[in-house]
């Protein structure tokens, strides 16, 4: 030992052992066995450590053993061991506070696959019990993910995570599309309906509102893929680290989802013991399959064709010198002519220009179509109407358009006495159906020289494209009658702002309409207040039949005949959860034995149909027009 040790003695000292000292060789024997106890090892692996060291240490080491105990009594000690190290030091300080944000995210974790597991996919069935029911799915899945080994555990917790995720996101479009189109989405046909959504966006909100909500769409899914997955996992490892409470829990909720079945126990209405996921995806299943069996079945409908083989002479022979038009007034269904909200205006539009028809030398009778589409997707009722055939999906329009079955257009062409055109100013990009529909010349917006303003989705008035239409065909010297199909857009959702009419010289180029439609009212003011939506569908209809019965009054002679109708219902925000998709049609000729000709159908006189007239599927307007007016079935 150095002076200094010796100089200054320490506790530690007292228990390490003294350097035996030598002994002469003649010094007495004495006892080998110590006097004092043998220190302890770990007191002498540093003799040089500093006063009360060790017991610093030891109360550290106590403390954090208690801080685990408690955290791992909450979290699990291997949520804690896979932690970052700066989470494992944030719950080591803050014990509480980490058990109630495990607690809220393992309650938030649960809540979402629940909610996943029995959110329903139509409007009209959001109601809270539904969340209060036990899914067997819930059931099923952890006892599966409770007895899989760790590795296999994880990863079938993330597919069933993704596929949850695909589910609610399916879910969410069957929302959308029953609110817009009146059925759910189909999972074959229906994503080529996004660019026209796209589309609709850019002409509602403008190209940068467009991108907006694209980007927030797709940043939802991905987060609703993401958290579903995080989800599962989180339960999944919950599940693994209290098996045994797990597995009991599991045996009850099971045995009370068998039960509550076999009695047909209901909550508030509905069906305690759900199988909401396993339903909607047999659902799915049986949808895709009948798609697929129909897109084959309709392709043999399409080849038989009642007129196919008619000679050109014995079509239409009863409407020869005529100039026939066929026009469609977007989204003009029943709901305009019966709803409270709507009906009063609409209804008295109808009345008042009847009675101008019958000032003018016309008259009108009236029925009723039931649409193939519903709050959309206007191309399927134009095509059902025109082709006599039930067109009501994208496939079958598909299939139909690429053939050569005659159309009630087709049909004026074919005989070779009429030129045949088309005013599309909802078309804004290359057309080639016009082909199909037998055409001549198709004016798209492009094409109609309009300088004025879009209101909102559609590109130019309906009174303008009627001055078009009038400045580039109906007007001109001709040597042969015009068939016309017009299809008018300014009665398009959302329905704001809607243009005026105006005195027909002041029409021009469009520029009038700048300060028309600057001091309209914003479609985000309009579309999702459920009053003042109706009120404005309401009054676009009444401009549409105002901007096409007064062309008829000016522009029209004793050779005009009119057919007219809605192309579908608007969607159920207007017309109603459980509306029909029936819609008007109206005949309006100058001529009295154009209309007496379909005396037998039993129409109403008049613009607006009444309770009594007739509805037939739309798809039966063109044998019945054909037959009408004379034309000789050859198959």
């Amino acid at each position: 030992m150095s002076s200094t040790t010796n100089s200054h003695p320490s506790p530690d000292l007292d228990r390490t052992p003294p350097k035996e000292p030598e002994l002469p060789e003649t010094a007495p024997e004495t006892d080998s066995t110590p006097t004092q106890a043998a220190p302890d090892a770990d007191t002498a692996a540093d003799e040089n450590a500093p006063v009360g060291a060790d017991a610093a240490v030891d109360e550290d080491q106590d403390a954090s053993a208690d801080v685990t105990t408690d955290a791992d009594a909450s979290l699990g000690a291997e949520e804690t061991a896979e932690a970052p190290p700066a989470v494992r030091g944030w719950r080591a300080k803050h014990p509480g506070a980490a058990r109630s944000v495990t607690c809220t995210v393992t309650s938030l974790a649960a809540v979402l696959v629940l909610f996943a597991l029995l959110m329903p996919n139509e409007p009209d069935r959001f109601r809270p019990a539904v969340f209060l029911r036990l899914p067997v799915e819930a059931i099923f899945g952890a006892a599966v993910l409770m007895v899989l080994p760790k590795t296999l555990r994880l990863i079938t917790a993330v597919l069933a995570g993704l596929s949850l995720g695909a589910m609610t996101v399916l879910n969410l479009l069957d929302l959308g599309f029953n609110e817009f189109l009146g059925r759910g989405f189909n999972v074959v046909l229906d994503w080529v309906l996004f660019d026209d959504a796209r589309t609709y966006l850019e002409d509602s909100m403008g190209k940068a509102g467009a991108v907006g909500v694209v980007i927030a769409v797709i940043a939802l899914v991905i987060a609703v893929f993401a958290l579903m997955a995080l989800s599962v996992v989180r339960l999944a490892n919950l599940l693994a680290r209290h098996s045994g409470r797990a597995t009991r829990a599991t045996l009850v909720a099971g045995t009370v989802w068998v039960a509550c079945s076999a009695l047909g126990v209901q909550f508030a209405g509905v069906q305690f013991a759900a199988r909401s996921t396993a339903g909607a995806v047999q659902n799915r299943v049986d949808r895709v399959q009948a798609t697929l069996k129909d897109e084959a079945e309709f392709a043999k409908i399409a080849k038989k064709d009642a007129f196919a083989k008619t000679p050109p002479d014995q079509l239409v022979p009863d409407l020869r010198g005529k100039d026939v038009i066929f026009a469609f007034i977007e989204s003009y269904g029943r709901s305009a002519i019966e709803d409270p909200v709507t009906a009063p205006g609409v209804d008295a539009t109808l009345d008042d220009k009847t009675a101008a028809l019958t000032k003018a030398g016309y008259a009108a009778r009236s029925g009723w179509l039931t649409s193939a589409t519903y709050g959309g997707s206007s191309w399927l009722g134009h095509s059902t109407f025109l082709s006599g055939l039930w067109i009501s999906n994208q496939a079958r329009y598909r299939t139909v358009t690429a053939g050569e079955h005659l159309t009630l257009t087709g049909a004026f062409q074919r005989t070779g006495d009429w030129r045949t055109v088309g005013i599309m100013p909802g078309v804004q990009k290359n057309w080639p159906e016009g082909k199909f529909y037998g055409l001549d010349n198709v004016y798209d917006s492009r094409e109609l020289g309009y300088k004025g303003p879009k209101f909102s989705w559609s590109t130019m008035p309906d009174q303008y494209a009627l001055s078009a239409y009038q400045r580039l065909e109906h007007g001109k010297k001709r040597d042969k009658p015009l068939m016309s199909e017009i299809i008018l857009t300014s009665s398009h959702q959302p329905w704001a702002p809607i243009p005026k009419t105006i005195p027909w010289d002041e029409v021009g180029d469009g520029s009038v309409y700048e300060d028309i439609q600057k001091d309209g009212k914003k479609a985000s003011d309009v579309f999702y207040d459920s009053t003042k939506v109706k009120e404005e569908y309401g009054r676009s209809i009444e401009y549409s039949v105002t901007s096409l019965i007064d062309y008829v009054v000016k522009y029209g002679d004793k050779n005009t005949v009119l057919v007219f109708l809605g192309d579908h219902q608007p969607l159920a925000r207007v017309s109603g959860d459980d509306a029909d998709r029936d819609v008007p049609i109206s005949i309006v000729a100058h001529d009295k034995s154009v209309l007496d000709k379909i005396d037998g159908w039993n129409w109403t006189e008049g613009l607006k149909p009444d309770d009594t007239a007739p509805v037939w599927r739309m798809d039966s307007f063109r044998d019945r027009f054909l037959t009408a007016y004379g034309s000789t079935p050859h198959p």
